[in-house]
Protein backbone atom coordinates (compact mmCIF):
# COMPACT_ATOMS: atom_id res chain seq x y z
CA UNK A 1 0.00 0.00 0.00
CA UNK A 2 1.61 3.51 -1.00
CA UNK A 3 1.96 6.20 1.66
CA UNK A 4 1.08 8.83 -0.90
CA UNK A 5 -1.55 8.01 -3.78
CA UNK A 6 -2.65 10.88 -5.93
CA UNK A 7 -5.59 10.10 -8.02
CA UNK A 8 -5.80 12.57 -11.19
CA UNK A 9 -5.71 15.92 -9.04
CA UNK A 10 -6.17 19.43 -10.56
CA UNK A 11 -4.41 22.18 -8.51
CA UNK A 12 -4.45 25.52 -8.71
CA UNK A 13 -5.37 29.67 -7.88
CA UNK A 14 -8.03 31.35 -8.89
CA UNK A 15 -9.92 28.53 -9.79
CA UNK A 16 -7.84 27.79 -12.66
CA UNK A 17 -5.60 24.80 -12.97
CA UNK A 18 -2.18 25.15 -12.77
CA UNK A 19 -1.81 20.81 -12.51
CA UNK A 20 -4.29 19.12 -14.46
CA UNK A 21 -5.66 15.23 -14.19
CA UNK A 22 -2.53 14.45 -12.33
CA UNK A 23 -1.56 10.84 -10.73
CA UNK A 24 1.60 9.51 -8.76
CA UNK A 25 2.48 6.91 -5.84
CA UNK A 26 5.03 6.91 -3.19
CA UNK A 27 5.63 3.66 -1.32
CA UNK A 28 6.58 3.10 2.09
CA UNK A 29 10.77 3.67 2.33
CA UNK A 30 10.51 5.22 -1.54
CA UNK A 31 11.69 8.41 -2.76
CA UNK A 32 10.46 9.47 -5.24
CA UNK A 33 11.90 13.64 -7.20
CA UNK A 34 9.88 15.31 -9.11
CA UNK A 35 11.44 17.35 -11.57
CA UNK A 36 11.02 20.41 -14.11
CA UNK A 37 11.93 23.21 -15.74
CA UNK A 38 10.55 26.53 -13.43
CA UNK A 39 6.95 27.14 -13.91
CA UNK A 40 6.02 23.26 -14.59
CA UNK A 41 3.79 22.73 -12.02
CA UNK A 42 5.83 20.97 -8.99
CA UNK A 43 5.81 23.23 -5.70
CA UNK A 44 1.76 23.71 -6.92
CA UNK A 45 1.49 19.84 -7.11
CA UNK A 46 3.35 19.60 -2.98
CA UNK A 47 0.80 22.40 -2.28
CA UNK A 48 -2.03 20.28 -3.01
CA UNK A 49 -0.78 16.80 -2.07
CA UNK A 50 -0.44 18.16 1.61
CA UNK A 51 -3.44 19.77 1.68
CA UNK A 52 -2.45 23.86 1.79
CA UNK A 53 -3.97 24.06 -1.69
CA UNK A 54 -7.76 22.96 -2.28
CA UNK A 55 -7.88 20.49 -4.95
CA UNK A 56 -10.16 21.17 -7.80
CA UNK A 57 -10.86 17.80 -9.12
CA UNK A 58 -9.31 14.23 -7.94
CA UNK A 59 -8.46 12.84 -4.61
CA UNK A 60 -5.33 12.08 -2.02
CA UNK A 61 -4.80 8.98 -0.30
CA UNK A 62 -2.86 8.86 2.48
CA UNK A 63 -1.81 4.83 3.49
CA UNK A 64 -4.77 3.90 1.37
CA UNK A 65 -7.45 6.60 3.44
CA UNK A 66 -8.61 9.25 1.08
CA UNK A 67 -8.08 12.81 2.89
CA UNK A 68 -9.21 16.02 2.54
CA UNK A 69 -7.56 17.63 5.85
CA UNK A 70 -5.21 20.83 6.58
CA UNK A 71 -1.82 20.47 6.51
CA UNK A 72 -2.17 21.10 10.41
CA UNK A 73 -4.33 17.91 10.76
CA UNK A 74 -2.16 15.56 8.44
CA UNK A 75 0.72 16.93 10.53
CA UNK A 76 -0.87 15.53 13.37
CA UNK A 77 -1.04 12.40 11.22
CA UNK A 78 2.85 11.91 10.33
CA UNK A 79 3.19 14.12 7.33
CA UNK A 80 6.56 16.56 7.38
CA UNK A 81 6.36 19.53 5.06
CA UNK A 82 9.08 21.52 4.16
CA UNK A 83 8.40 24.30 2.04
CA UNK A 84 11.26 26.38 0.74
CA UNK A 85 11.39 28.79 2.71
CA UNK A 86 13.18 27.05 5.85
CA UNK A 87 10.05 27.65 7.92
CA UNK A 88 11.99 27.93 11.07
CA UNK A 89 11.67 30.76 13.94
CA UNK A 90 14.73 32.93 13.44
CA UNK A 91 15.19 34.74 16.70
CA UNK A 92 14.35 31.04 18.56
CA UNK A 93 17.16 29.08 19.22
CA UNK A 94 18.12 26.22 17.38
CA UNK A 95 17.50 24.45 20.62
CA UNK A 96 14.21 26.05 20.82
CA UNK A 97 13.39 25.26 16.90
CA UNK A 98 13.82 21.39 17.93
CA UNK A 99 11.25 21.90 20.61
CA UNK A 100 8.70 23.62 19.39
CA UNK A 101 9.25 21.41 16.42
CA UNK A 102 8.29 18.08 18.90
CA UNK A 103 11.68 16.93 17.77
CA UNK A 104 13.89 14.56 19.48
CA UNK A 105 16.83 16.07 20.12
CA UNK A 106 19.28 13.32 20.69
CA UNK A 107 18.00 11.90 17.05
CA UNK A 108 18.04 15.38 15.50
CA UNK A 109 22.12 15.24 16.44
CA UNK A 110 22.20 11.83 15.26
CA UNK A 111 21.46 12.79 12.10
CA UNK A 112 23.33 15.97 12.14
CA UNK A 113 26.20 16.02 14.86
CA UNK A 114 27.09 19.85 13.32
CA UNK A 115 24.40 21.17 15.14
CA UNK A 116 25.09 20.26 18.51
CA UNK A 117 27.78 23.16 18.59
CA UNK A 118 25.04 25.64 17.54
CA UNK A 119 21.77 24.07 20.04
CA UNK A 120 22.20 27.84 21.42
CA UNK A 121 22.83 30.15 18.44
CA UNK A 122 19.81 31.71 17.05
CA UNK A 123 18.40 30.27 14.15
CA UNK A 124 18.87 33.48 11.93
CA UNK A 125 22.55 33.35 12.31
CA UNK A 126 23.11 30.17 11.37
CA UNK A 127 24.28 29.66 7.39
CA UNK A 128 22.53 28.87 5.04
CA UNK A 129 23.44 25.50 5.45
CA UNK A 130 23.00 24.98 9.03
CA UNK A 131 19.45 26.24 8.34
CA UNK A 132 18.21 23.77 6.13
CA UNK A 133 20.16 20.99 8.14
CA UNK A 134 17.76 22.29 11.21
CA UNK A 135 14.87 22.27 9.14
CA UNK A 136 15.19 18.83 7.84
CA UNK A 137 16.69 17.32 11.28
CA UNK A 138 13.55 18.85 12.86
CA UNK A 139 11.30 17.15 10.47
CA UNK A 140 13.33 13.95 10.11
CA UNK A 141 13.55 13.79 14.36
CA UNK A 142 9.66 13.04 14.73
CA UNK A 143 10.02 10.22 12.23
CA UNK A 144 7.40 10.73 10.26
CA UNK A 145 5.94 8.13 7.74
CA UNK A 146 5.78 11.07 5.53
CA UNK A 147 8.34 13.45 3.80
CA UNK A 148 7.23 16.43 1.44
CA UNK A 149 9.56 18.88 0.78
CA UNK A 150 10.14 21.37 -1.92
CA UNK A 151 13.83 22.43 -3.09
CA UNK A 152 15.41 20.79 -0.87
CA UNK A 153 19.03 22.36 -1.84
CA UNK A 154 18.07 25.61 -3.00
CA UNK A 155 21.32 28.42 -2.57
CA UNK A 156 23.08 25.34 -0.95
CA UNK A 157 26.89 24.06 -1.76
CA UNK A 158 27.25 20.60 -3.12
CA UNK A 159 28.89 19.22 -0.03
CA UNK A 160 26.21 20.25 2.00
CA UNK A 161 23.74 19.41 -0.73
CA UNK A 162 24.97 15.58 0.20
CA UNK A 163 24.64 15.93 3.69
CA UNK A 164 20.71 16.49 3.48
CA UNK A 165 20.12 14.12 0.60
CA UNK A 166 21.35 10.99 2.91
CA UNK A 167 19.54 12.03 5.64
CA UNK A 168 16.66 11.69 3.95
CA UNK A 169 17.42 8.55 2.43
CA UNK A 170 18.44 7.01 5.78
CA UNK A 171 14.93 8.14 6.67
CA UNK A 172 13.80 6.42 3.75
CA UNK A 173 15.84 3.35 4.67
CA UNK A 174 13.63 3.57 8.14
CA UNK A 175 10.31 3.40 6.43
CA UNK A 176 9.46 7.43 5.67
CA UNK A 177 7.84 7.55 2.80
CA UNK A 178 9.68 11.12 0.24
CA UNK A 179 8.73 12.93 -2.45
CA UNK A 180 10.93 15.69 -2.84
CA UNK A 181 11.22 18.78 -5.26
CA UNK A 182 15.19 18.80 -6.31
CA UNK A 183 17.18 21.60 -8.40
CA UNK A 184 20.52 19.12 -8.30
CA UNK A 185 18.36 16.82 -10.55
CA UNK A 186 21.40 14.30 -10.78
CA UNK A 187 22.37 14.20 -7.41
CA UNK A 188 18.49 14.03 -6.45
CA UNK A 189 18.24 11.17 -9.23
CA UNK A 190 21.60 8.98 -7.35
CA UNK A 191 19.17 8.62 -3.85
CA UNK A 192 16.11 8.65 -5.87
CA UNK A 193 14.12 5.63 -6.31
CA UNK A 194 12.08 6.67 -9.07
CA UNK A 195 11.87 9.88 -10.88
CA UNK A 196 8.96 11.91 -12.57
CA UNK A 197 9.41 14.73 -14.86
CA UNK A 198 6.40 17.47 -15.19
CA UNK A 199 5.91 19.90 -18.06
CA UNK A 200 3.04 22.30 -17.92
CA UNK A 201 1.44 20.76 -15.33
CA UNK A 202 1.38 17.29 -16.42
CA UNK A 203 3.55 14.05 -16.23
CA UNK A 204 5.68 13.47 -19.17
CA UNK A 205 8.42 11.20 -18.17
CA UNK A 206 9.13 8.56 -15.35
CA UNK A 207 11.53 6.50 -14.60
CA UNK A 208 13.81 4.62 -11.99
CA UNK A 209 15.91 6.65 -10.87
CA UNK A 210 19.18 4.47 -11.29
CA UNK A 211 17.67 4.54 -14.85
CA UNK A 212 17.50 8.01 -15.74
CA UNK A 213 20.48 9.20 -14.09
CA UNK A 214 22.10 7.68 -17.12
CA UNK A 215 19.95 9.64 -19.30
CA UNK A 216 21.00 13.27 -18.09
CA UNK A 217 21.75 14.40 -21.92
CA UNK A 218 18.41 13.45 -23.38
CA UNK A 219 16.44 14.48 -20.02
CA UNK A 220 18.29 17.81 -19.95
CA UNK A 221 17.24 18.37 -24.25
CA UNK A 222 14.03 17.18 -24.02
CA UNK A 223 12.40 17.85 -21.01
CA UNK A 224 14.87 20.70 -18.91
CA UNK A 225 15.70 22.72 -21.77
CA UNK A 226 13.78 25.36 -21.18
CA UNK A 227 15.64 26.14 -17.87
CA UNK A 228 19.19 24.69 -17.72
CA UNK A 229 20.23 26.51 -14.34
CA UNK A 230 17.48 24.11 -12.18
CA UNK A 231 19.22 20.99 -13.34
CA UNK A 232 22.00 21.70 -11.01
CA UNK A 233 24.20 18.68 -12.20
CA UNK A 234 27.53 18.21 -11.11
CA UNK A 235 29.30 19.82 -14.01
CA UNK A 236 29.63 23.14 -12.78
CA UNK A 237 26.37 24.41 -14.04
CA UNK A 238 24.53 26.68 -12.25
Amino acid sequence: MPAIEARGISVGYDGRPVVRDLSLTVGVGEIVALMGPNGAGKSTTLLGIVGALPLMAGSILWGGREERQSLTVLARRGLAYISEDRSIFFQRTARENLRIGRADESQALRLFPELRERLNVKAGLLSGGEQQMLTIARALARRPRVLVVDELSLGLAPLIVERLLQAVKTAAANGTGVLMVEQFVHKALTVADRGLVMIDGQLVLEGRGSDLVHRMDEIESTYLATDRAELGADTGRT
